[in-house]
């Protein structure tokens, strides 16, 4: 089940609103959202399930155990037990298979390759038990005694799946005591609402116009290539940030506030930029658990950037172009502290010069298949390939309005409009119950008899 699926919108959700508001009892509520969360995780795979409440429960008795210790050399023996099987469990479920895979065709081995499903969101999950575990060992958390809080922390169906990587520190009060008031219930509603906008308008439609163009990468042109990864550029953007929308949307119906997860990455003006901008609770997250502890700035930084960045697109898949797209961006990242901070104060130069170093990111994030990879970078730059063709001129030209709404969107300058419109006394409010209403059924009208479009992120 996902957030822009019928089920969702028209089932899922309005039930579990309204049971969770039958009662003001926190407890009940708790309740009501842990059982909803665990539905909706186990509706796609209900052997997954198994395993998020073995690791929940596992780390929940770890991190009462190191709290007991906590200043003694046994706390620090619970932490590194802990990280050990959280990671040991992400490493079989997502890796096994690739460093079989890799061992075989590297040193000419047989060893045999597992076939595992990978469990619906145990990138995200998995590192919001680490950061947890480590907050208590901080002392910057007691541990949770209570096992309900604890596993809804962990399974809280708005956040399960794509994040964003919710820090316990930051809903520590909420899980026990929360109020959700009508103003912000209004604006989560309408979080919501934008976000399911962002997915089903924009990066759906987005996805349909890349997948045409790259779909025929072993023989493009160059206008075809650039069209298609630049539509997979914003199909990728729309898709995740209007995910995270949708999930602090449904935080702040619930009483809770989750972090922002993106920050208009798409104008930065420097790739240190674009990464304080993008997927801001995984960029946190390697900043504050392993950049800083390895040393940081002041030891060893070129080291630490690419141990970080390395880790980074691990995390991201189980495959060598992943490998590849983390090397690419810790270079980057050097190259740029070590000679172009001055760059990012070119107004307009920089962000062109960043979009440019993004799209390329992206291309190398995109195929997985190395031959394909190097051919489609030969039709970029034009290597034995025409300029364009028909197909090339038609996609533009029929998706033209997209293009430049995705442009558009990527940019603070709409919410700034909207927001202005519709603080004008007496019509804003108009406005925007009209506005957000036709954008929902809108939304609807759109996924009636349309085929299935999960979330790119789910995947990772």
């Amino acid at each position: 089940m996902v957030f822009s699926s019928l089920t969702f919108l028209c089932l899922f959700l309005p039930a579990v609103l309204l049971l969770y508001n039958i009662s003001r009892s926190t407890l009940y509520r708790n309740i009501v959202i842990t059982v909803a969360s665990l539905v909706f995780y186990a509706w796609g795979d209900p052997t997954s399930l198994i395993l998020l409440l073995a690791a929940s429960f596992v780390n929940y008795i770890l991190a009462i155990i190191m709290d007991k210790y906590y200043g003694l050399w046994q706390a620090k023996l619970v932490l590194t037990l802990a990280v050990i099987v959280d990671v040991a469990m992400l490493g079989v479920f997502k890796y096994a298979a690739f460093f079989a895979e890799s061992a075989n065709s590297l040193l000419h081995l047989s060893i045999p390759v597992p076939e595992l499903i990978l469990p619906l969101g145990i990138s995200f999950y998995t590192f919001q038990m680490i950061s947890y575990m480590v907050d208590v060992f901080r002392n910057e958390s007691r541990a949770q005694k209570s096992y309900l809080k604890f596993l809804m922390f962990i399974s809280m169906f708005p956040k399960v799946s794509s994040g964003p990587i919710v820090r316990y520190p930051s809903v520590e009060k909420s899980l026990s005591k929360r109020q959700v008031r009508a103003t912000d219930f209004a604006q989560g509603s309408k979080r919501f609402i934008m976000g399911l906008g962002k997915k089903v308008i924009l990066a759906d439609h987005a996805g349909e116009a890349a997948s045409l163009l790259l779909g025929t990468a072993t023989h493009a042109t160059t206008g075809s290539a650039w069209l298609g990864i630049i539509f997979y550029t914003f199909q990728l953007y729309f898709d995740f940030s209007g995910y995270s929308d949708m999930a602090i949307g449904i935080g702040r119906m619930l009483g809770f506030t989750f972090q922002e997860n993106f920050n208009y990455p798409y104008i930065s003006r420097s790739v240190t930029d674009f990464w304080r901008r993008w997927h801001m609770s995984l960029s946190s997250f390697f900043r504050d658990y392993i950049y800083i502890p390895l040393g940081g700035n002041r030891r060893l930084q070129m080291r630490n950037i690419l141990v970080v960045w390395i880790l980074t697109g691990l995390w991201h898949g189980a495959s060598w172009n992943f490998v590849i797209w983390g090397l690419y961006y810790g270079v980057l990242l050097i190259i740029e502290k070590l000679f172009f901070k001055w760059w990012a104060k070119i107004p307009v130069l920089s962000n062109l010069t960043t979009m440019f170093a993004v799209i390329i990111g992206w291309t190398i994030f995109y195929f997985t298949d190395f031959g394909q990879l190097q051919t489609f970078f030969g039709y970029l730059f034009g290597q034995g390939c025409q300029l364009y063709d028909l197909t090339t001129v038609s996609s533009l030209c029929s998706n033209a309005w997209l293009l430049a709404a995705c442009i558009l969107v990527s940019t603070p300058l709409p919410k700034l409009v909207y927001e202005y419109i519709t603080s004008v006394k007496g019509v804003g409010i108009v406005i925007d119950v009209v506005f957000l209403a036709a954008l929902f059924i809108g939304c609807i009208a759109l996924l009636t008899g349309a085929t299935s479009s999960p979330f790119l992120y789910v995947r990772f």
